[in-house]
């Protein structure tokens, strides 16, 4: 179940869904209805599962773009099934159950009520049973392990019933590929889908290679003389005959204000660094050590330029957050461009 909310963690979701499916991966996963609609809009028609929160309002457009919810709530029961009994067979969900995130899902007592008492509606379908794991890609196992063994006692708890639940599903990235007990049926990668892991160095990985390279060109090439300043507030003073470049991207593209004086970008092989405020639609990069800097080159933000590459690992750490919020905050007015796969 590949994991394609926020916009394919902003790699685009409508062609990353298409690809994906087209090398086998069964589910598709987003976190909201919209998501799910803009997929089955677009002409995606292979299972998409909600992992988000599911309200009473919106179980008519679920039900009618043929989504599977992942149920977190057991008051959503019988709307769900009262809704689904026009259905010709019953309607096929997940339920969530909580094992120590602290977020959503029923709980062990929720989930023995629930089945002790034989009430699962019939005008539903039990296709899958998932927890979400919250310390994969911390330094110890032992949250990840307690988490496993509660979630095998809901298991238990869920087939003692006679359920047979097709699909069960634990694993995320990290989980994937450090706890291979908690892989089961299915596994659900989001971040490593991308190419990157936020796992420890204690932690062998395999070979992920980014998918997703963002560029600009050179808009502008001007000089300035020592004493200076530049951009909003005037945090950078010259302190030499400066060659600026000036590149039209900045926050409003999900460039991170924090990348002020302290960021780089790639041009013509080289790193640049990022000078004075990020500003909504332009930076400016100080380019006064790469020769031949001309309107109209190419600038990489991440990607690879020659011998230098610049990853969105290295641009989360210098804008103290991580790649997951980097790569969710290219904007939409950027466009993407695929290369086939």
């Amino acid at each position: 179940m590949a994991v394609i909310k926020a916009n394919a963690y902003g790699h685009g979701a409508v062609e990353t869904a298409r690809t994906l499916l087209r090398h086998g991966v069964s589910h598709v996963a987003v976190v909201s209805i919209e998501e799910g609609v803009i997929l089955r809009h677009a002409g995606i028609t292979g299972p998409i599962v909600v992992l988000g929160p599911l309200f009473h309002e919106q179980v008519r457009d679920l039900l009618a773009h043929q989504l599977t919810p992942v149920v977190s709530d057991i008051a959503l029961l019988p709307v769900l099934a009262e809704a689904a009994s026009s259905f010709p067979v019953p309607y096929p969900i997940h339920l969530k159950v909580e094992t120590g995130m602290g977020r959503l899902g029923l709980s062990q007592e929720e989930l023995a009520a629930l089945f002790g008492s034989r009430r699962f509606p019939t005008t539903l379908q039990l296709e899958g049973l998932m927890t979400h794991l919250a310390d994969t890609d911390g330094p110890s196992p032992d949250m990840t392990q307690e988490q496993l063994a509660r979630f095998r006692d809901a298991i238990d708890t869920v087939t003692a019933s006679g359920f047979r639940v097709p699909l069960i599903h634990a694993a995320n990235s990290g989980g994937a590929i450090r706890f291979p007990e908690a892989c089961f049926s299915l596994v659900r990668p989001g971040i490593m889908l991308y190419g990157y892991h936020t796992l420890p160095n204690s932690v062998a990985v395999p070979d992920l290679k980014p998918v997703l390279s963002l560029r600009t060109t050179v808009a502008q090439v001007r000089t300035i003389l020592p004493g200076h300043k530049v951009s909003y507030n005037g945090t950078f003073t010259a302190r030499r005959k400066t060659t600026l470049a000036v590149l039209p991207v900045g926050y409003a593209d999900g460039v991170n204000r924090r990348l002020s004086n302290r960021g780089f970008v790639l041009i013509r092989g080289h790193r640049a660094p990022i000078v004075g405020l990020v500003c909504m639609d332009m930076i400016m990069v100080d380019v006064t050590h790469i020769p031949g800097i001309t309107v109209g080159d190419e600038a990489a933000l991440i990607g690879r330029q020659g011998n230098e590459q610049i990853t969105a690992h290295d641009v989360a750490q210098w804008a103290e957050t991580i790649p997951y919020e980097v790569l969710c905050s290219i904007g939409p007015r950027i466009p993407r461009q695929y290369l086939a796969a």
